[in-house]
């Protein structure tokens, strides 16, 4: 397995009354792809969040490898009303340790649309492009920064099936064909798409880690159900 990117010891995060994790211990490499599956509420969301740095766990430790870039999609990503041109520009601009000018910015954001199918569109505004066309556009925005680690929550809950495909390619393109690892952290409720896309799942439940399996384990229903009760349970109600 490739170096550690991120390591988690022992993370717990409380939201208020809940406590969203429970003592999270996780390593993530480079080039894995994980995919994170569990119930509504299981924490799926808030360890993504975590892994980010936006929501700082109340105990434990999260740590990242010197050098390590991000970037996050969210299920519903916000874009400026700008054009799709510059709602790319404007992030890769801004991040410093890009130390790009605005030219610079604008040429790399012209080449991360045409990465995703949307040389067509790049002076249209944001906000009118459609819901997959949107979610691909963040997409371009997210892999103009160059990132090492691509964090998604559920990528493609909201799109039609052929929007939901576009974004899955996509997805596996970015795996696939990068001069250096790209690591792909997403949660996901569908279990086509994971058995799909991922290398390892990691099942949460109660924001306990109950399955970190590899994917070929994770849907052997026999070895699945020896290690994990509850993630057997889980999995043939969504197959069911």
């Amino acid at each position: 397995m490739s170096d550690v990117q991120i390591t988690l010891d022992a993370v717990s995060v409380q939201l208020g009354a809940q406590q969203a994790l429970k003592g999270v211990s996780l390593r993530m490499a480079a080039g894995e792809r994980v995919a994170l599956v569990g119930s509504n509420g299981s924490g799926k969301s808030t360890l993504l969040r975590t892994l980010h740095g936006l929501v700082p766990p109340t105990q434990g430790q999260v740590t990242q490898a010197p050098g390590v870039r991000q970037a996050m999609l969210f299920q519903r990503p916000h874009m400026l009303r700008l054009s799709a041109l510059n709602n790319v520009a404007l992030g890769v601009w801004l991040d410093r340790s890009l130390a790009l000018n605005w030219h610079a910015a604008q040429a790399l954001a012209l080449q991360a649309l045409q990465r995703v199918g949307l040389a067509s569109v790049v002076q249209q505004n944001g906000r009118q492009l459609s819901g997959g066309q949107q979610q691909r556009l963040a997409l371009a925005r997210a892999w103009a920064r160059q990132p090492d680690v691509l964090l998604l929550d559920e990528p493609t809950a909201s799109l039609d099936p052929h929007a939901k495909r576009e974004v899955e390619a996509l997805m596996a393109d970015f795996a696939s064909n990068q001069e250096r690892p790209l690591t792909l952290v997403w949660a996901s409720h569908n279990l086509g798409q994971v058995k799909r896309l991922a290398t390892r799942v990691i099942y949460l439940e109660f924001g306990r880690v109950l399955a970190d399996l590899p994917v070929s384990d994770f849907f052997n229903p026999t070895l699945l159900a020896e290690h994990s009760p509850a993630a057997h349970a889980f999995v043939q109600g969504e197959l069911s």
